[in-house]
């Protein structure tokens, strides 16, 4: 798999937690114990004809008007399935992590998760989770963090 073959590559620790299939991100981090504010959710969206990732706990929904003000993306808005499957070939539809730069995606986290210890996200699959810490996340992805309205 792309992602813990690039973990690995770095050196990153991680734990890789097996769950029966969920679909939700709420429904995955119950699944794995773990709070949903520790879960994070990717959500993929369009700012014109770029594709790019927003990650956010996965108790939370983004508020699409405040995401395009600090873009500054008027034609900002949630990508579909059929726009956005083709991206993602070693993905199951729906569980792609959080790692944009593997897939030539800027990434924007919203800024609660930035200041958990450890994150956990789907792993490619809608039966695996990754667990590792922020920090090494942050260092790997480098993602813009946001303080988006989130409700």
């Amino acid at each position: 798999m792309k992602l813990k073959a690039f973990l690995d590559s770095h050196g990153v620790r991680y734990v890789s937690i097996q769950h029966s299939v969920a679909f939700t991100a709420s429904e995955v981090a119950e699944s794995v114990h773990v709070k949903g504010r520790d879960f994070a959710k990717t959500v993929i969206v369009k700012m014109g004809s770029v594709m790019a990732m927003v990650v956010l706990p996965a108790s939370r929904r983004i508020v699409l008007h405040d995401l395009r003000d600090m873009l500054g993306s008027v034609e900002l808005r949630l990508a579909t399935e059929a726009e956005f499957k083709g991206a993602f070939p070693d993905c199951e539809l729906g569980a792609m992590p959080p790692f944009g730069n593997l897939y030539g995606m800027p990434v924007y986290v919203e800024a609660s998760l930035a200041d958990e210890t450890e994150i956990a996200f789907n792993a490619g699959t809608h039966s695996e989770v990754i667990q590792m810490a922020y920090e090494d996340f942050a260092e790997l992805v480098k993602p813009m963090v946001l303080d988006f309205v989130t409700t």
